[in-house]
């Protein structure tokens, strides 16, 4: 069974964003059921056309088959962040 489609939306040089693609990688490597979600890395100010179909207000957001799993807050912890991006990997795979 594939994964699900997981769309991210970032901000190039946001820290939180820095935080989640390291969360990410720390997540992936040497777990081959993770690593085999595939996410697509949205820039919203690269495409706004892409971001504007999307209802969110900060970054980094997750969306797994349209449905959003995770949305940054402020002063979010890294602890915190791997935790929410374990819950887009596992909404992706169920």
């Amino acid at each position: 069974m594939s994964a699900k489609k997981v769309i991210a939306f970032y901000l190039e040089g946001c820290p939180y964003c820095r935080q989640a693609r390291e969360a990410v990688k720390e997540l992936t490597e040497g777990n081959a059921e993770y690593s085999s979600v595939k996410i697509e890395w949205v820039e919203e100010n690269q495409h706004p056309e892409i971001s504007a179909q999307y209802d969110y207000y900060r970054v980094p957001t997750f969306f797994v088959d349209g449905v959003k799993v995770s949305e940054a807050r402020p002063g979010e912890k890294y602890e915190e962040c791997c935790e929410n991006v374990r819950r887009v990997f596992e909404e992706a795979l169920r």
